[in-house]
């Protein structure tokens, strides 16, 4: 997102979520950590573009964040950096009978994602992950 990037931020990736009210959520990083003031000013950016570019139709909240801990991941890009790492993630479609997997990154192969569930090895195609954070690890 080029609003995001201008302004000296990763822009790691959005979630529109519909409910009783919507709510477009941007998820920006950058590496000393996102403070309450770079939201704002994102926020701020954001809003104008969006008011003249008028995306989406009817009313929404606009909620500027960082990832955190447990980030959301949106590309294989962003999973490449976290081999090793534990995730909870939701599928589209169901793997080895499930559709929801708390698992260990492996390897990433093509748009396949190898994990460990549980000691078993399982190849998931990255068009079937519908949702996926990072496990915390406090040690």
């Amino acid at each position: 997102m080029p609003v995001v990037e201008s302004l000296g931020f990763q822009f790691w990736g959005l979630e529109y979520i519909q409910g009783r009210g919507a709510t477009l959520r941007i998820y920006i990083d950058k590496e000393e950590g996102i403070s309450v003031d770079d939201c704002a000013l994102v926020s701020h950016q954001i809003s104008g573009v969006l008011d003249v570019e008028d995306p989406i139709s009817g009313e929404y909240n606009l909620e500027v964040s960082s990832p955190g801990l447990e980030r959301p991941l949106f590309t294989l890009e962003q999973w490449a950096q976290y081999l090793g790492e534990d995730m909870q993630m939701r599928l589209l479609a169901p793997v080895a009978g499930k559709r929801r997997l708390t698992a260990t990154l492996s390897a990433i192969e093509g748009d396949e994602l190898l994990v460990s569930v549980q000691g078993e090895a399982l190849r998931v195609p990255f068009a079937q992950v519908d949702r996926a954070n990072l496990i915390a690890k406090f040690d």
